[in-house]
């Protein structure tokens, strides 16, 4: 099977974040962005850079635009730019498309045209932010979706020694634990594994029922 090719419209902080990430896990790709110093920048690392209009339909198609796997429009504080962008995209038929979006508006508008994901970076850091100060004992929290996320939860002194089993998060609390982290070493737990001290755990559920259970562990 033939690896994935991305291509990353937009070099501010996410849109290089994003190149970055790609890069280290080897995949190829495209790098486009209006500012030439940037795409000098980029052209070390990506596989290809492109100084670039991307509302111009003529140019995305002679780039081969079209031919990518999957493109992030990342495009900054400019939003009239990035939803011509993502309607070119649109039109020249890019399989997928995750559109970063500064607000409301901008994102009802790229949805309507038809992106396949949308990406409010300070609304998620918003979001992360909330449950970590409202929680002791939550330590990372990552949205899902609009209902459901994963955290990660510092072991309370009232589980310590008790075993997966007989916590029995599923039945008790709605919730399923992923993974335990002990250290350096990440366990994926045994119904017969039990809780140590400093134990970090991995937990996904619903929103509601993840608090529920950070209150519970608290008290």
């Amino acid at each position: 099977m033939a690896k994935k090719t991305f291509a990353v419209i937009g070099l501010g902080r996410f849109g290089t974040a994003v190149v970055d990430e790609l890069i280290k896990s080897g995949y190829d790709v495209l790098v486009i962005d209006r500012d030439e110093q940037r795409i000098a920048k980029a052209s070390k690392t990506a596989t290809h850079a492109v100084v670039l209009d991307t509302s111009d339909e003529s140019a995305l198609k002679e780039i081969g635009i079209q031919s990518i796997d999957h493109v992030v429009v990342a495009i900054g504080k400019d939003i009239e730019d990035s939803i011509l962008t993502t309607l070119m995209l649109k039109e020249l038929g890019v399989k997928k498309i995750t559109v970063k979006v500064q607000n409301d508006y901008h994102e009802k508008v790229v949805k309507r045209i038809g992106a396949d994901e949308i990406i409010q970076p300070e609304r998620l850091a918003g979001r992360r932010l909330a449950h970590r100060i409202t929680s002791d004992t939550i330590l990372e929290y990552y949205d899902l979706s609009e209902q459901h996320s994963f955290i990660v939860i510092a072991a309370p002194d009232k589980i310590i020694g008790t075993t997966v089993i007989n916590l029995d998060l599923r039945s008790k609390h709605k919730i399923n634990i992923v993974a335990i982290k002990r250290d350096e070493d990440v366990i994926i737990p045994a119904p017969e594994d039990s809780f140590a001290q400093g134990d970090r755990l991995l937990l996904v559920g619903k929103n509601n029922d993840l608090q529920k259970f950070a209150t519970w562990s608290e008290k």
